[in-house]
């Protein structure tokens, strides 16, 4: 369990690398599961805790995130809130939400950033009072989702809404992609000596069967080529000295896709 402030946090895998969140407000006892990527895991979970699901907070439309919309809500009746951008890629829905929306759980707010790049669509969900924010699939410790819909300017925009946050925040990412991720970053980054002891750290946690995530932004920044775009020298050791920071990021991410 991650205590955050007001918030409990039950993070548990499910299907193949996919993590699901069930995220209970102490005040009032209301619970929301982050996606539905496995609604018999979701379920099933919040059943052992003795919790029941009154809220879906959908990141973005792919099946391993809204696919178990409905089964949910036919077995706890939750309300779903999903993001506007999506259109009608979520089917199964009660509300939209786009970026500058707040959305309650129980006593605590979250906040809707719009971070369109993995899908146009996209949202994360950050809850200041807690210091945590659910950022789906638009960042991931050490990496960053593939790039399915949006362009390298759309998606740098997003990373630096999500840069921008406080970095004591803990990003809860949706997938444990965390060792492929520090392969790739040790390709680009070979003399980071932060990122090595990072990577020693992955290999410890995986082989106990303990997650990467969530993280922290401030143990990211020095170590997630996604989040370097705009350093100068990281640009510089790419090839892409004196180029614009979305170039950078495009060029990274074409490395990643092909690495």
């Amino acid at each position: 369990m991650h205590h955050g402030g007001p918030l409990l946090v039950h993070q548990f895998p499910c299907l193949s690398d996919n993590y699901g969140f069930l995220v209970r407000d102490e005040a009032t006892g209301t619970v929301a599961t982050i996606d539905t990527p496995d609604a018999k895991t979701i379920g099933d979970e919040a059943d052992k805790l003795g919790w029941s699901i009154d809220l879906v907070f959908n990141t973005h439309w792919h099946p391993d995130h809204a696919g178990g919309n409905a089964a949910l809500a036919e077995r706890f009746g939750c309300k779903i809130i999903a993001p506007e951008g999506e259109g009608d890629k979520i089917a199964v829905k009660d509300e939209v939400v786009s970026d500058g929306a707040e959305v309650m759980l129980g006593d605590t707010a979250l906040k809707v950033i719009g971070v369109p790049g993995h899908t146009l669509g996209h949202i994360a969900y950050y809850a200041a009072d807690a210091s945590l924010a659910f950022v789906g699939d638009t960042l991931f410790s050490l990496g960053c989702g593939r790039m399915f819909e949006g362009t390298p300017d759309v998606f740098w925009a997003s990373i630096l809404k999500l840069r921008s946050l406080p970095a004591e925040t803990a990003l809860f990412c949706a997938h444990e992609y965390t060792r492929a991720n520090a392969d790739f970053a040790l390709s680009v980054d070979p003399q980071n000596a932060q990122l090595a002891a990072r990577s020693e750290e992955i290999d410890r946690l995986r082989a106990e069967g303990l997650p990467t995530v969530p993280v922290t932004l401030a143990d990211e920044l020095p170590i997630n080529p996604f989040l370097r775009a705009d350093d100068a020298a990281f640009a510089a050791s790419l090839g892409k000295k004196g180029a614009a920071a979305h170039e950078v990021f495009a060029e990274v991410r074409s490395r990643k896709d092909q690495f």
